[in-house]
Parts: C-alpha cells; structure tokens; sequence
C-alpha cells in the first residue's frame, strides 16, 4: 500500500560553532566578567534532557569568566524508593540517579526543590520541563525573576488557546515579560551525555549578542550549537518532529519496512514546513535543513521515545493506551509526541486546515483509536487541496 497521507501532490568549540566572537556591549548577560558581573544560571528542570542540559552548561560555567561557577538545577521533589529525596541524592552524589542514572552531573551543579529560591539570583534562564507543565511553571514565577533575566526554551510543545495555538517561547514571554530564545535539534539526551557528537540549533529574534551568549554557554567540542534568526521555525520544527515520529513508530510496529520510513519522513518533513509557514510566514525555508529541522525528525524517528512507545501501541494493535504504555515504558518521562498531535489537530479542526495535512491528522485519529495503526498507509479517496500549501511554500 502507498502512504494514505501523501496526497498527490572550549575555545576550539566556538571556532566550530558559526559564532567564533561573543560580543559583549549592551546587556549585563553579555558581560565578560571585566569589571566583576558574572552571569548565574538556573536550569528550570531536571529530566533526561534536562540534567544533560545542566551538565553541558556547569562544564562552561566552570571555563568561562563571565560566569559563576554554581549552576542552580530545579527539580521537582520526588522520592526515590530508598526513602530519600531526589534532590538530596543529586547533591551528595553528583547525578540524577533517577532521570540520568550513571553520569556525574558537574560538582558546581546545585539541585534546588524551590522554584522561586532557585531562580531569584538567575539572569539566565534555560526551561526544559514538559510542555505541559509551562503553564503553571510561569504562573508561580511571575514576579519572582531578574528584569533583566534572558530565557531560552528547550522545550517541544506548544499550548493551544481559544486565540489560536501559543508557542512556549511566546508563553514564557507573555508571561514573565523576558525575552526568549529556543534551542532545539537533533539530540538523543543519552548520546550527548556519554559525550557522543551531536548539533543544535539556536533560535533568537532581533538580538545576535544574546544567541552568541546561548551558544558559548552550551557549545562543548561534542555538542556545536549554530544560531539562526528564526524563533517560530526553529521551535516549531522541534515540536512537529514529535508527530511525524509517532507515525515513524506505527510502521516499525507494523514492521513495514525502511522505504516505508523514509516516506513517512520526508511527508512529515514537508507537513511541517507547510504548517510553520501557515502559522508563521516569517519562517525561514533554510532553518528545515539546520539541526532542528530534518536531522531532528531523522534522529527522532530512528531512536527516540516518541518512537519507540508508538511502535509498542502499533504491536499492541492500539488495544493498550499511551498512558500506559508511557508508564510502563518511560519511567517517569514523558511522551511529547501524542499531547502534541492532539493540540495541531485541534489548529487544523480549528482553522480548516484538515485535508492539508493528512499525516498530522491521521496521527491524532490513531492515537485517540478512531483509526487502526495501519491507517498510517492507506489511501486516502479525497482529492488533494494543497493550493494553501503550495502558497505558503513560496513566501
């Protein structure tokens, strides 16, 4: 059968990033440390990609000048079966025995169950927390961070209101009244914190002194992060890749073979561009082919957890839930992929936009079990309406 949704139709890092000066004129998080300021981050998170995220950026605080070396880590207070608390045990053993089991976080990385404490002295804020967490995150902290505090987003999601769909960076904006870049890419957060070489993208609006901050606080030999000025693209690409992953996972489960694979990726790929461009027009055609955009949904579909729970849910013949399968499977992680597609099927419904985007739709319709897995290959009997795509591709 043919896809039914294919309608016809340290100083050596910074020199291999594409930023090799950090310019510091302006802004106090741009401070080299000359005249005494240094910058304090805190990392709001502490999952799998939020305790590799601590670790690369304790490393640099420790190199770099213009940082102090303490690197604050919000954790969620959990306890462990041992008795004790999990912040306890990542302070006195270094590592998050929990969520990053076996890799030693840095000794200047401080977990912190108290989200005002750990942010009121930052000026540099990195959320990594599911997305739908956020909401509440920014409500408990508005007032509570610097004025001068710079955010960045490393998170995959975005919240759907009745005014149409906010992205987290937006939300984090809105709401705390800082500005906010996004990190996004391909980054299997178990490769990267064995220190195996992996890319990111940075996505930042008007200010290119604060993308170069980001960059020098995250670049390692290992991990080269290269910043593009597109925020919506490069946040929406690695919100998108989450759903095309959960449909790569149908045809694993289903055992239909790689040129299957391969269709689903380069359809999902192309649905993604389309929707970004239809939300935002001033997403870039160039940030697809960055970190974030086609080697995200490579990676994602090859190895990550998005992937590997829809392929259970497809063996299963969709007879066991996400939930479950997400409580049997993650320990504790969570699945971004299914949340995400309901919220762009609720945009599409929405807006009109169904039969533009018949893999995002099929996607949501397997997950909720109004279709079989196998629907993720059949054909559809509509005819394609793709001129609103074709349009938004060439602006």
């Amino acid at each position: 059968m043919a896809p039914a949704f294919e309608k016809q139709s340290p100083p050596v890092k910074e020199a291999e990033t594409a930023t090799t000066h950090i310019s510091n004129t302006g802004n106090n998080v741009g401070n080299n440390g000359g005249d005494g300021y240094k910058s304090r981050v805190t990392v709001v998170g502490s999952g799998n990609w939020g305790s590799v995220a601590a670790k690369l950026i304790a490393s640099n605080a420790l190199k770099l000048n213009s940082f102090h070396d303490e690197v604050r880590m919000w954790v969620f207070e959990e306890m462990l079966p041992s008795g004790e608390k999990l912040t306890d045990v990542i302070n006195r053993t270094n590592e998050n025995v929990k969520y990053l089991p076996g890799i030693k976080l840095g000794k200047n990385v401080v977990a912190d169950p108290d989200i005002e404490n750990a942010v009121k002295d930052a000026n540099m804020l990195v959320f990594v927390t599911p997305h739908q967490f956020m909401e509440g995150i920014c409500r408990r902290l508005v007032g509570k961070v610097r004025g001068d505090a710079e955010a960045i987003s490393l998170i995959k999601g975005m919240e759907v209101k009745m005014e149409g769909p906010c992205m987290i960076s937006n939300l984090i904006s809105e709401q705390l009244g800082i500005n906010c870049s996004v990190l996004m890419g391909a980054n299997i957060a178990n490769e990267i914190a064995v220190e195996k070489f992996s890319e990111a993208t940075v996505g930042y609006r008007d200010n290119r002194e604060i993308a170069e901050q980001w960059v020098q606080l995250f670049s390692t030999p290992y991990f080269m992060v290269t910043p593009v000025q597109d925020v919506e693209g490069v946040e929406l690409c690695g919100t998108l890749k989450n759903v095309v992953a959960i449909a790569a996972g149908f045809v694993d489960g289903l055992d239909m073979g790689n040129n299957t694979k391969a269709a689903i990726m380069r359809i999902g790929l192309r649905e993604m561009r389309a929707f970004s461009k239809l939300l935002f027009s001033s997403v870039r055609d160039s940030t697809f082919f960055e970190s974030c955009g086609v080697a995200d949904v490579i990676t994602t579909c090859l190895g990550g957890r998005n992937r590997k729970v829809a392929e259970a849910f497809a063996k299963n013949g969709g007879k066991r839930s996400f939930d479950e399968l997400e409580a049997e499977m993650l320990q504790g992680q969570k699945l971004q992929g299914v949340s995400t597609a309901r919220e762009v099927y609720e945009v599409l419904s929405h807006r009109g936009w169904l039969e533009l985007f018949p893999l995002f739709a099929t996607v949501h319709e397997i997950c909720v079990g109004r279709l079989p897995p196998s629907a993720i290959v059949e054909y559809s009997e509509k005819k394609p309406r793709l001129s609103m795509m074709e349009d938004s591709a060439r602006h």
